[in-house]
């Protein structure tokens, strides 16, 4: 058994390393389309486009974070011969006091907006787009992304463990989202939600 005093020194080593690794990851962000206050992303984490990003104060996204502002698909040389490339000119907007567990993905092609005190459990996708799927004889990544619609988390809302929300959405004011849901219609405010696709359980 570990002795007591071997013990209180590796909880305390252990408190030093997080301290650390939040002051890393603090000091290694990019640069937004704004300059937000008390920000912290944890690490591991992937921002695209940083600048095409405007954030609130005192955010605190967990680990396993991606925001991406999409400015052309496909974006690299994995793209067929004599493929067309689409142009985006997205935006993402997260307000003040947002917060998530970890695994938040947030891809817009056109706007995504996160009003204040919003908060997400654990691997969370927003995404205003998709994937085309006109044939089958034509691998998906290769197709043009469509259904292109913004999405609008409003104020105070709960969204819930693994939740998909799909283009066009807009969740209302203090919203629960409930877990493993995918929403494919707005929600209105004050109301939970829940399902595949997510259905209004009460209003």
């Amino acid at each position: 058994m570990m002795p007591r005093i071997v013990r209180r020194l590796v909880a305390r080593l252990g408190v030093i390393l997080e301290e650390a690794d939040e002051d890393i990851a603090k000091a290694s962000l990019p640069e937004f389309g704004n300059r937000p206050k008390n920000l912290v992303i944890e690490t591991p984490r992937r921002i695209i486009n940083p600048h095409l990003m405007f954030l609130g104060d005192d955010i605190r996204l967990g680990p396993g974070a991606m925001l991406n502002a999409i400015t052309i698909y496909p974006p690299g040389p994995w793209m067929p011969p004599n493929g067309v490339r689409q142009q985006f000119a997205p935006r993402i907007t997260i307000g003040n006091r947002v917060t998530s567990a970890s695994g938040l993905l947030v891809c817009a092609m056109k706007e995504i907006v996160i009003e204040d005190d919003v908060t997400f459990d654990s691997n969370v996708l927003l995404t205003d787009g998709m994937h085309g799927y006109e044939t089958a004889m034509v691998p998906y990544k290769f197709q043009n992304m469509t259904m292109i619609a913004p999405i609008i988390i409003k104020k105070g809302s709960w969204i819930g463990q693994n939740v998909v929300i799909m283009p066009g959405v807009i969740i209302g004011e203090c919203s629960v989202i409930g877990a493993n849901s995918v929403v494919t219609k707005s929600v209105p405010g004050r109301c939970s939600a829940e399902g595949s696709p997510a259905k209004i359980l009460n209003k």
